[in-house]
């Protein structure tokens, strides 16, 4: 082949190599969150079976390490330390959509918002989206922990504001959240 063959040749792949990566980076806009990061993308947890004697111990397939472990069923949260044993276990009351089952970490936190409701919060602290609404834990500034409104969409999982002060110091950016059925 000659040199200026080559030349073409090398010309054609930089092109093509070019237009893949436009391509990728255009999927890669216009994918769903979950896609977009990995690391945010649930997996399946399989079902934990309940501490029939013990029903605020950790659910035995929660995973390891520090972590924060929220129950759909039981809408109880627990703060885990590295040792697997939990620092604090709280009742909590969820928003209107759930997350799914699986490992998520924490992706944005803020020291007082509105929420969906229009009561001031404080303490958020967000670990997913569903259909485009903000799924995380938080504290009304006046206390109150009422059901919400099931015709809003609502992804705010309340609790009371001593278990928001604690969930605030634990539950820092990249912290894991596990959700258990």
């Amino acid at each position: 082949m000659s040199r200026s063959s080559s030349g073409f040749v090398a010309g054609l792949t930089a092109a093509a190599v070019a237009a893949v990566g436009f391509l990728a980076y255009q999927a890669s806009a216009s994918a769903p969150d979950g896609l977009k990061h990995p690391d945010k993308t649930p997996t399946a947890a399989p079902r934990s079976p309940k501490d029939k004697k013990n029903p605020t111990a950790v659910p035995a397939q929660s995973g390891s390490g520090k972590r924060v472990v929220y129950s759909l069923e039981d809408d109880r949260v627990w703060l885990v330390e590295q040792s697997g044993k939990p620092q604090i276990t709280f009742k909590v009351t969820p928003g209107t959509v759930d997350p799914a089952p699986g490992t998520y970490t924490v992706s944005s936190r803020s020291g007082s918002v509105t929420g969906t409701d229009g009561k001031p919060i404080e303490h958020v602290v967000r670990f997913t989206t569903v259909d485009g609404v903000a799924i995380g834990f938080s504290a009304a500034v006046d206390g109150s922990t009422p059901k919400p409104d099931p015709s809003q969409k609502t992804g705010g999982i309340r609790e009371s504001r001593a278990h928001g002060d604690a969930m605030w110091q634990f539950a820092v950016i990249s912290q894991k959240v596990v959700v258990v059925p």
